[in-house]
């Protein structure tokens, strides 16, 4: 997420304001709150899998996944490897979608799962998130490589984790395409040359869903997620109804802080003026490691991150089977 000075600036004000420590994986994946859905609640993340994504995306080999750099060719290989175990097809003729818009050599990894239905299969739901870093920066304690674990590699964990799920059960109505992104710190570049790729090509975009900074939880808060401008449709409602109350709440500093033109879902909302969002649980006060050589695997909370998957996966089914005409901007 691109939160620049105006984020550095609010950490140094609340400091180590996280309370508690992280759990480590403990397998609970059960939803957390009242759930209200109309979608059967679902118990599937696998915190253990999440922790071994985090593992390898977030480790000191991949020397902070800068776009261009060897370490991000390797996370892209460990993506394109995943997506093919599930037997997720690639959107394009390969699951590598080279950048027209960078200096450096970088590609996107997209995958694709048909819809189900044959009046609605021809709209597109994007589920994105980014799986590039910032590389090496400033010598920190000894340490100079910023591994990314919650920015974005915990946001990247969770869209595999979710890609697993559909790739294992009836697909939704319409087809669903999982774009890992890279530049994004550049600019949010790989989100820009997908959009302008595919409305290039007339796709037929019903709403993009993108995942950002998802690695350890709010504290105080009524509801398990954010979204990013929260009051531009009304996915926040359909969320809360698909995949339960209490999954999705308004966050002021998320608006405050313009954040949904600071991350990927932005990049679709300028090109087709669909509902194009991003879920976090990032919310400036809870993780103190922005930018920083201590944002480590180990400092991710696991358990929190399959409810966040687990409650996440009826809310993308529900948008992707909703009726036309159901989510809307407002």
């Amino acid at each position: 997420m691109l939160l620049g000075a105006a984020c550095a600036l609010l950490l140094s004000s609340c400091g180590a304001g996280r309370t508690g420590g992280v759990s480590k994986p403990s397998g609970d994946t059960h939803p957390v709150g009242g759930n209200k859905a109309s979608a059967a609640p679902v118990v599937f993340a696998d915190s253990l899998l999440l922790l071994g994504s985090l593992n390898l995306l977030a480790s000191d080999a991949l020397k902070g996944r800068d776009t261009g750099s060897e370490g991000l060719e390797k996370a892209a290989d460990f993506l394109q490897t995943r997506l093919e175990a599930f037997g997720i097809q690639p959107y394009f003729e390969t699951y590598r979608d080279t950048l027209s818009n960078t200096r450096e050599t970088a590609f996107n990894i997209v995958g694709y799962l048909p819809g189900s239905d044959p009046g609605l299969s021809g709209e597109m739901v994007v589920l994105g998130a980014h799986y590039d870093h910032i590389g090496i920066v400033n010598m920190k304690n000894g340490d100079a490589i910023a591994n990314g674990a919650n920015d974005n590699a915990s946001g990247t964990a969770t869209l595999l984790e979710i890609a697993r799920y559909f790739s294992q059960v009836r697909p939704p109505a319409r087809s669903l395409v999982f774009a890992f992104f890279s530049a994004e710190e550049r600019g949010l570049l790989g989100s820009a040359h997908l959009a302008r790729k595919l409305r290039e090509r007339d796709t037929r975009l019903y709403a993009m869903l993108n995942f950002e900074m998802t690695g350890v939880p709010m504290q105080g808060k009524t509801y398990l997620t954010y979204l990013t401008g929260y009051e531009k449709s009304n996915l926040a409602a359909l969320c809360n109804q698909f995949g339960g109350e209490g999954l999705v709440g308004f966050l002021p500093a998320a608006g405050e802080y313009n954040l949904f033109q600071r991350s990927d879902n932005y990049s679709f909302y300028r090109e087709f003026q669909v509902p194009a969002h991003t879920f976090s649980t990032f919310d400036f006060n809870n993780y103190p490691y922005y930018h920083d050589v201590a944002d480590e695997a180990s400092e991710m909370d696991y358990g929190h991150m399959a409810r966040v998957v687990d409650r996440l996966i009826p809310a993308v089914r529900g948008v992707a089977d909703s009726p036309a005409g159901t989510l809307k901007l407002n």
